[in-house]
């Protein structure tokens, strides 16, 4: 029976537990090359987290064109999807990111 894998989510909840009172979001958005569509995620879930989450959020875009092995780990049958790592509960949208009420509930976001 093979072990479980371990993976770099400790670290991250570390560093989450370490920033105190301030939430750290981690974001990853997974796309498929510079295609309309992903340029379009890109700069929706920018814009939200620059409005929302400012200064508290680590935003990585990752191309499964240039990355297939991270996207195999991460089991994206879809692009574009948007993964929030932290604060837990890991939360998965997919999409071109353009539907902003599904984008604040997938991050548990709520309009000031």
């Amino acid at each position: 029976m093979n072990e479980p894998e371990i993976t770099d989510d400790k670290e991250e909840f570390d560093r989450s537990l370490q920033q105190g009172g301030t939430q750290t979001y981690v974001l990853r958005l997974y796309i498929t090359g510079i295609t309309p569509r992903s340029t379009i995620a890109i700069q929706n879930v920018k814009k939200i987290c620059e409005e929302n989450l400012k200064g508290r959020y680590e935003l990585e875009v990752i191309d499964i064109y240039q990355q297939p092995m991270l996207a195999k780990d991460e089991q994206i049958i879809a692009a574009p999807t948007l993964i929030k790592r932290l604060p837990l509960p890991l939360k998965r949208l997919i999409g071109d990111m353009t539907d902003k009420e599904r984008i604040f509930v997938g991050l548990d976001l709520w309009p000031k």
